[in-house]
């Protein structure tokens, strides 16, 4: 029996990728970034030999390695959750979802207006903090509901609990999804409840939930579950596949509830893949320019490193890695064209510099092939640079 933690660390990007001025990313770095703050200790990381990944030398001397590292590319056509996500699992996207950045046209809007009888308003790309500053209270006062978009394909639907439940607006997420196919095809919809603070401020809730396009090809998801494994999905890992190759989902509230959860989950027999996405970095600090909250996210994940290696058996594989970048320093709210940390571990592994990846679908050749099943992508896999 083999297990697989596959954590991604959403957003936590490790620099800019040669096409990334094309994306308007050029000079991105989100762990440089955040590296800068008081906050920022990730001593757990670095003793694994994070230090040693090329282009993170500002990080100090890296000791000998006690795990083996790298860093891979993203070979899709995009910068976003979606086929970031895609991508680990094997699927490369060669052509970039749509984004929408005056907004979503006029038929499209008029069909979902109908569909769920009622009004939209915003309809425009914007920060989903300040779209609550500006919407917020037309909303409570009209019940219309607060659309909007960002940079990346994503079609956002705010509401306050008070006057549409998280429940209701899953409907109404459900209702876009089924409007946004071809060229309209977003790659999520993601429901934002929202409530009001002692203070009157608005604020985004835990009760967010993603709908997303179904995988356009066939996943390392697909592949583990007709083979009879298991695919834990921990976090918004269901959603992200639209629920497909996953045998069991748990979703979270966050960061500590995530690691929570994958503490529990090291626990369980099972013989598979445990596929976690911690949120927290990206939705709340990355998107926020938030440099501190995003070093304090760092330190929590690295002050549990400790406990999830200790309980790793002697079969299992640990691998950490991420999606894109959110560089929470630079002038944009949105994601960014990065490089993306590769730190695996084993009690059984041999402990190697990886070097760059030419895609971050390597990850999924090496642990189908780790798991001993047969799935065909463009990725290749590293086990045998490991197993030496």
């Amino acid at each position: 029996m083999k297990r697989v933690f596959l954590i991604v660390l959403d957003s936590v990007g490790i620099g800019a990728l040669p096409d990334a001025a094309s994306f308007g990313d050029e000079g991105a770095n989100t762990l440089k970034s955040t590296s800068k703050s008081k906050f920022f200790n990730i001593d757990n990381m670095l003793s694994l030999g994070l230090s040693a990944i090329d282009g993170l030398s500002y990080l100090g001397s890296a000791p000998s390695l006690s795990a083996s590292v790298g860093r891979c590319k993203e070979r899709s056509l995009g910068k976003d959750t979606t086929v970031g996500h895609w991508e680990i699992a094997g699927l490369i996207s060669p052509e970039a979802l749509p984004t929408f950045p005056s907004g979503f046209p006029k038929e499209l809007i008029d069909e979902f207006e109908q569909k769920t009888g009622r009004r939209v308003i915003c309809n425009k790309p914007y920060s989903g903090t300040a779209v609550l500053e500006d919407y917020g209270d037309e909303h409570l006062k009209t019940g219309a509901l607060i659309v909007y978009t960002s940079a990346d394909s994503v079609f956002q639907i705010a509401a306050h609990e008070s006057i549409v439940s998280p429940e209701e607006l899953y409907g109404y997420c459900k209702t876009a999804r089924s409007i946004l196919k071809g060229k309209w095809g977003v790659g999520r919809v993601i429901a934002r409840p929202f409530q009001t603070d002692e203070n009157g401020k608005f604020y985004r809730t835990s009760n967010r939930h993603d709908f997303s396009l179904e995988p356009t090809g066939t996943t390392l998801l697909d592949a583990i579950t007709a083979s009879g494994k298991e695919v834990i999905g921990v976090g918004k890992i269901s959603d992200i596949f639209a629920h497909r190759g996953i045998s069991s989902k748990h979703y979270t509230k966050g960061n500590t509830d995530g690691i929570r959860v994958t503490k529990e989950l090291l626990k369980k027999d099972f013989d598979g893949l445990c596929f976690v996405n911690l949120v927290d970095f990206d939705m709340v600090y990355g998107h926020r320019n938030d440099v501190d909250g995003y070093a304090k996210a760092l330190c929590e994940f690295d002050k549990a490193l400790p406990d999830i290696i200790d309980a790793l058996r002697d079969d299992d594989m640990l691998i950490v890695t991420a999606d894109h970048g959110c560089d929470p320093g630079d002038v944009s709210t949105d994601h960014t064209r990065e490089y993306t940390p590769l730190i695996v571990y084993g009690k059984r592994l041999s402990c190697k510099d990886l070097g760059t990846r030419d895609s971050f679908a390597d990850i999924a050749a090496t642990v189908a092939e780790y798991l001993g099943v047969s799935f065909e992508c463009e990725g290749k896999s590293f086990l045998g640079e490991i197993t030496q």
